[in-house]
């Protein structure tokens, strides 16, 4: 299969990371991009400028040390108010914008933005033209299925983005009422590939390297998007790169190894958030990585209730060490 471009970027690998509010800061996005996830987008970023003068938004839009090509998720429902924060993100460094057309959260929907937009195909129309028109970069799309299971309307959507100068799309095999619950479907993802001639990336359920492969293979998807089985596991990109490479699994990361990406990890986002912040978004990627450990609950608890920086990275060096093999 020949390489997934976009725009003028030719990426490294088929297998991207999905933005996620809250979990795709900086830190986490530049991990996954050296364990060789194709791109990474930012957290999801609105579109209303008057609300970028706060901590959380000024991190969000900080790609000090980002590899290229940086992307920003932008969401919102007012076409100029989307021009405008996609022409400032790409004054301040973003090389590709991605507009947000599948978030389900209520309180995005409820502003009729992220995946309440598919409820209206000319809003849709008219925020991606002027988007596209607006920006000097590749501008992409990230969607669902349709709002409802009776009211898949995914194909229709694509035309319409292609029509209107997307470079890529990225589907969640999922409908806005589909919330994350059931299973992901992917045959209208691959109803959509085959309506349109740009990238597709299909997105959903993707959590082995095998899955990776079936779902390129039965939906003919120039690439794959992987969010949650990222959680605590960022490492996943490099399994499901060399799977698709030769066909066999990648033996198991040294605890070692994991412990370092740990550590790593958690001085990157004390580094970013200050450490009273840093402890408390670390928290919730020490309950990640603990799921692939013995005694989670247990484990997991202890970790949350630790409240310094040094706590954490005690408890990290004392994990590691707990299971490591004793000398006879």
């Amino acid at each position: 299969m020949s390489a997934l471009k976009i725009g003028p970027f030719e990426l490294p690998s088929r297998v991207l990371l999905a933005p996620m509010a809250g979990v795709t800061d900086r830190p986490f996005r530049i991990l996954c991009r050296r364990f060789g996830a194709g791109l990474a987008a930012s957290e999801m970023l609105t579109a209303d400028t008057r609300l970028w003068d706060t901590p959380k938004s000024r991190r969000r839009m900080d790609h000090t040390g980002e590899p290229s090509p940086r992307v920003v998720q932008i969401a919102g429902f007012d076409p100029d108010m989307m021009a405008e924060a996609a022409r400032r993100n790409i004054d301040a460094g973003a090389e590709i914008i991605d507009i947000n057309m599948g978030c389900p959260a209520k309180k995005v929907c409820n502003r009729l933005a992220g995946s309440a937009l598919l409820q209206d195909e000319a809003l849709v129309a008219r925020i991606l033209e002027r988007v596209v028109r607006a920006s000097d970069a590749p501008v992409t799309l990230k969607t669902r299925t349709g709002w409802h299971r009776d009211h898949r309307n995914g194909v229709a959507i694509a035309r319409l983005a292609e029509a209107c100068g997307i470079q890529a799309l990225a589907i969640h095999g999922r409908t806005r009422a589909d919330m994350y619950q059931g299973d992901a479907e992917h045959d209208t993802v691959r109803a959509i590939k085959l309506a349109v001639r740009i990238p597709v990336i299909a997105n959903g359920d993707i959590a082995t390297p095998e899955r990776a492969r079936a779902v390129l293979e039965s939906t003919g998807c120039d690439g794959v998007m992987i969010g949650r089985a990222a959680q605590g596991r960022p490492w996943i990109f490099d399994e499901v790169n060399f799977f698709l490479a030769g066909g066999e699994l990648r033996a198991p990361l040294p605890q070692q190894k994991v412990r370092d990406i740990m550590r790593a990890h958690l001085e990157d986002l004390y580094a970013l958030y200050g450490d009273a912040t840093g402890v408390r978004v670390a928290r919730k990627h020490l309950s990640w990585y603990c799921r692939q450990n013995p005694g989670e609950e247990t484990l997991r608890k202890r970790l949350m209730q630790i409240e310094t920086t040094q706590g954490q990275l005690s408890a990290v060096a004392e994990l590691f060490d707990d299971q490591a093999p004793r000398a006879a």
